[in-house]
């Protein structure tokens, strides 16, 4: 490795290790948890409430009974919300447990007369207290999204639970109404009306009084959540984009995935001296990394220091996914986490590659194919295109997705044809036909983007799903041939995941865990590229290069892979916006990425 970095101390690693979570607040969150299910079991059912305490506290005002039954009910679901946040050590989750204790702890005295439900409430409260300084997290980012998330989920709990409420006073109820009839009680209670079931004595007052008080946590947390001010996810600004620029320009040739940093819906760190960075994205409360440090190698652990410090102030998990060796190595030795292999990437050595020989010969007869049925192709920068042409790449980009979503992260830019990027080499497959469609003679797309001066990494494969088989084949070949006329010694294609297991698990020879795991594999991959991906790289001949994932510890591997595919777009939590209204802000944001191109221009 070059410009190796200076070793540091055990006491500089440990400060580094980042966000470890303390016991206290792990255990704090889970016994909140704990409290709150109590706290609902209090409110929903009334044998709960017998205790050695029932005698003496008949003196208390008898009316108070129902409304302590709905403020344990609520403060019961409150916690809940919050066990999480308090594991994570955030300020604002602290505060509101703080406020909802005693507020749940007199509810349990008013309505079970239980000391035993006060005493389990103080003992939360204590701890809380006294750890304060430990629930120091700053709030994460955040969108309105949440609000609509957070009425669909809690509307569909306070259907449920109001349901048990309704169904477990089997003796004081009158009539048997049916389950119709319970729902219809249930949906007119959380609106604050009597529904058609009827209660004998105070019963009709406590499941109206609990049913509101579901149906009032259910609206106050959508308004607050939808009303707040909205914290959205960091993007990176016109200024962190041109110091990133700078940092390729001098050491890009390092790392392929360098120009993925460039991605404007990541955020980014800089080290203390400016040399180097680090790019990320939050998902999930994982503060997801990707690739190497952009930058000055000597400079990269200044940067991973800021990164691991951002990351330990929000309570944020820390993963790295894709780094290099090299990478993988400075982020273990920096911060005591650890790494495992997760795939590999291919990498093509244009001076090696040709289409002779019996390993090739697969992929000679397709392109051979292909060209006879009349297809060509061109390889060109993205600054050598028209405007009418590239806009035309642009759409039929989209258009031919396959997904709503836009998938890719680590190894994906998310965007085709900015004059921002002008460096990067766009491979088309064009057919003329009797009938062209929408965008004419245009088949196929593939999307370069640099990797330093003599490099290009493979971004995007789009084709027409009309075209024949055999349109990225055939794009890859014709970017290869072409590579030498830009100056690219060396091509960098997909990632394929655990490419190892696979290669290794179809040998013979291979033992019973191997084989089952390459099965595993196998089987996933109808659902996700990954057996198809190894394959398809494979036909290339390349050299494989490891790629690796970088985490605090096991439990969190779980949490770090659904981020992820979040983070990918396998996963979509969020409601897409339809088509036309993601062309519109597209072309709303092509006036920014326009104007930054010529400060650059003028610039240089």
């Amino acid at each position: 490795m070059s410009g190796e970095v200076p070793g540091r101390s055990s006491r500089a690693r440990r400060i580094l290790r980042g966000p470890r979570p303390e016991a206290a607040p792990v255990l704090v969150g889970r016994a909140a948890a704990l409290v709150g299910v109590l706290d609902i079991a209090a409110g929903v059912f009334p044998r709960f409430r017998h205790s050695r305490m029932h005698a003496i506290a008949e003196v208390l005002p008898g009316s108070f009974g129902p409304f302590a039954a709905a403020l344990s009910l609520s403060a019961g679901v409150l916690l809940l919300l919050l066990a999480h946040g308090l594991k994570r050590r955030k300020r604002r989750a602290w505060r509101a447990a703080v406020a909802l204790l005693p507020a749940g702890a007199a509810a349990q005295f008013t309505y079970r007369h239980s000391v035993v439900g006060v005493l389990i409430a103080v003992a939360l409260l204590v701890p809380l207290l006294v750890h304060r300084d430990q629930f120091a997290a700053l709030p994460d980012p955040r969108s309105r999204w949440r609000a609509l998330t957070n009425f669909v989920l809690m509307s569909a709990g306070s259907l449920v639970l109001g349901l048990v409420i309704v169904s477990v006073h089997p003796h004081r109820t009158i009539g048997d109404p049916s389950l119709a009839d319970r729902l219809t009680h249930v949906v007119y209670g959380l609106f604050g009306f009597e529904g058609p079931v009827d209660y004998q004595g105070d019963t009709s007052w406590t499941v109206a009084f609990s049913l509101g008080a579901l149906g009032w946590i259910t609206a106050a947390t959508t308004i607050y959540l939808a009303f707040r001010p909205e914290h959205p996810a960091a993007r990176l600004t016109e200024e962190d984009e041109s110091r990133l620029r700078a940092l390729l320009e001098k050491h890009g040739r390092r790392d392929s995935l360098g120009h993925f940093a460039l991605r404007r819906d990541k955020a980014v760190v800089f080290s203390p001296s400016g040399k180097a960075a680090v790019t990320y994205r939050v998902v999930s409360g994982v503060m997801l990394a990707s690739g190497d440090p952009i930058g000055d190698v000597e400079a990269w652990p200044g940067a991973i220091e800021r990164f691991m410090d951002e990351a330990k102030a929000h309570s944020w998990t820390p993963a790295v996914m894709g780094c290099s060796e090299t990478g993988g190595e400075v982020w273990t030795r920096e911060t005591g986490l650890n790494a495992l292999e997760l795939g590999d990437e291919a990498v093509v050595d244009v001076a090696d590659f040709s289409l002779a020989g019996r390993a090739m010969r697969n992929v000679r007869q397709m392109v051979k194919r292909i060209e006879r049925a009349g297809y060509e192709t061109r390889v060109r920068r993205i600054r050598d295109l028209g405007d009418a042409e590239l806009e035309r790449i642009r759409r039929a980009a989209e258009d031919w997705r396959g997904t709503d979503t836009e998938r890719g992260f680590s190894m994906a830019l998310g965007r085709v044809g900015d004059p921002a990027d002008g460096d990067c080499l766009i491979a088309t497959a064009h057919k003329q036909d009797d009938a062209p469609g929408e965008y004419g003679d245009l088949k196929a797309v593939l999307h370069f983007v640099p990797w330093g001066k003599d490099g290009a990494s493979l971004d995007l494969m789009r084709r027409d799903r009309s075209a024949d088989p055999g349109m990225n084949e055939l794009l890859i070949v014709a970017a290869l041939q072409a590579a030498p006329k830009f100056g690219i010694t060396r091509i960098s294609l997909n990632f394929a995941m655990f490419r190892s297991a696979l290669a290794r698990g179809e040998k013979i020879g291979a033992g019973p865990v191997l084989r089952a795991w390459r099965g595993l594999l196998v089987f996933l991959s109808r659902w996700f590229q990954i057996e198809s991906l190894y394959k398809f790289n494979a036909k290339f001949q390349p050299r494989w290069e490891p790629r690796f994932v970088v985490y605090r510890n096991n439990a969190d591997l779980p949490r770090i892979g659904f981020a992820a595919m979040q983070a990918e777009g396998f996963v979509d939590l969020a409601l897409p916006l339809p088509r036309f209204l993601r062309r519109r802000r597209a072309a709303a944001e092509r006036p920014c990425a326009h104007a930054m191109a010529e400060r650059d221009v003028r610039a240089a």
